[in-house]
Formats: C-alpha cells, sequence, structure tokens
C-alpha cells in the first residue's frame, strides 16, 4: 500500500525549514505542507499554555488539507504539546528532541573479542535550545537518562532565533558576537559535542564549526526524525509510491514577502 497525501511539517517560524530539506533529500518523492507561525515566533520564550494553543490552530489546518502525517518540526512545540496533540488527533505525529543520545553515546568504546567489557568515556556535552525546551520536563527527564555518566550544560540561545527570522543569518561578524556571548563561559577545549536543540540552529552548523574545536561534534536530530517518519509511514503502508512526483509548499502565518522570500532561500541553502 501507498499515499500520496501530504505530510504536514511546522516550526514556530523558519527553522523548521531545515526538516523540510531532510524530507526532500532522504525521501524525495514526498509531498510536503510547511506551515511557518513567524507571526507568534519565537515560541521558546511563551509559555506552554500558549504553544499549545498555536500548535492546536496548525493541526486543524493541517487535518483540513488531508495530511497523512505530521511532523513537529519545532523542539520547543514538541516539549509543550506533543502528548496533547497526540491524544487528540488519530494521525502518526513525529516530535522532535534535542539528540542528547547520539551525543552521550559517541563515549561508548564496544567491547572486544577478548574479555574486555564495553566501556563508556563521560562526555561533556553542551545542549543550545530555546529557554523554554530546557526548562519543559521532557527535557528534565532526557537529561536524567544520561546525566549520571555526562556531564550535561543546558544552554539557552533565543537570540540564534531572532537572527535567523530576520533575515541576518549571513551576518557573520554578527552571528560569531552571538556565539561568543552564549558559550565562551565554556572551556571549549573540553566540549566533546554541542546538541544543536532547536531547528533554527541547524542552519548555524557551520558557524559552530569555526566557533569549536575540531574534536567537537556538533550534532543535529533531523536525520533522526526523517528516518523514524520513514518507518512510522511504512510501517502503515503510507509512503508515497516510488513514481510520485514530491515537493514543497511553503505557508507562514505572517503573509509579508519579506518572509516568503526567506523562506524559499533558507529551502534552497
Amino acid at each position: 500500500m501507498t499515499s500520496t497525501a501530504p505530510i504536514g511539517v511546522f516550526d514556530s517560524g523558519l527553522g523548521g525549514i531545515s526538516v523540510v530539506r531532510q524530507i526532500v533529500q532522504d525521501m524525495p518523492h514526498e509531498r510536503v505542507l510547511y506551515f511557518g507561525d513567524s507571526a507568534n515566533a519565537p515560541y521558546g520564550t511563551k509559555t506552554p499554555q500558549e504553544v499549545r494553543r498555536l500548535s492546536f490552530d496548525i493541526m486543524e489546518r493541517f487535518m483540513s488539507q488531508g495530511v497523512k502525517a505530521v511532523v513537529i518540526a519545532c523542539n520547543t512545540a514538541t516539549s509543550a504539546a506533543v502528548n496533547a496533540l497526540r491524544d487528540h488527533y488519530d494521525i502518526p505525529i513525529i516530535g522532535m528532541e534535542p539528540a542528547l543520545k547520539v551525543a552521550c553515546d559517541r563515549g561508548d568504546t564496544a567491547a572486544g573479542d577478548g574479555p574486555a567489557p564495553a566501556r563508556h568515556m563521560p562526555q561533556h556535552v553542551i545542549v543550545a535550545a530555546t529557554p523554554l525546551t530546557l526548562r519543559e520536563h521532557k527535557f528534565a527527564a532526557l537529561m536524567d537518562r544520561f546525566k549520571a555518566n555526562n556531564m550535561i550544560s543546558p544552554q539557552p540561545c533565543p537570540d540564534l532565533v531572532e537572527i535567523v527570522e530576520s533575515g541576518r543569518l549571513c551576518d557573520h561578524d554578527l552571528v560569531m558576537r552571538t556565539l561568543h556571548r552564549y558559550f565562551d563561559g565554556y572551556d571549549l577545549p573540553s566540549i566533546d559535542s554541542v546538541v544543536l536543540g532547536c531547528t533554527h540552529f541547524v542552519f548555524y552548523r557551520d558557524y559552530f564549526r569555526e566557533l569549536l574545536p575540531e574534536r567537537a561534534a556538533v550534532i543535529d536530530g533531523n536525520e533522526g526524525t526523517v528516518r523514524h517518519l520513514g518507518v512510522v509511514l511504512e510501517s502503515l503502508g503510507k509512503l508515497a509510491p516510488e513514481d510520485a512526483t514530491g515537493g514543497v509548499e511553503l505557508a507562514n502565518s505572517d503573509p509579508s514577502e519579506r518572509i516568503a522570500e526567506l523562506s524559499r532561500k533558507l529551502l534552497n541553502v
């Protein structure tokens, strides 16, 4: 069985376009309807109740468009709303959370052929995310799974969202000043990885690479999220047929041409 129905993807603004790009790359036959809520961005400084209300409004839009699944391409909205949305809607809803497991697993050493057991080298991981993501119970529970054997440093970076939304991602000096303001307090040579816990932050990968020592990894959850989406759709017989023509339709709560142009630019970076 297959399905040509579209996949809905939403975010508080433009960051989720980084997830759409991953879907286009890994699932090229799928149709994607993207909705960015830039008129209400950022979500990361709102209350959980506000984020849930906005998320339900977007889900109603997607349901009226006949989507077969929804990806919440926003760590903040996942933290605040995914459970309530899953309780209410009878379609797959794929959330995102900071890829902390991937970062911590880098410290694992597999057992060899001899008697030596598997070992874990404690990892120092910075989780860059929005203030709300880092305050929510969902992140606290995730952190509890790994903090006993690793050093985990949550780092709120709200201004990184605003830089993307205002179209200043190419302002190298502004971005590097902002990153230094957030990260100069760390002993960066001792950092094993930085987890990009917000889909907006994926657009900063090259800047983080410039900031961090070569040994430090820069990790995001986009690829794993899209892989999980594919597995779920395949299990339900709802993948698009291989002869289908995929595509992306971009929409936003901010109707300005500036946001439309910026969305197209980010999709084609």
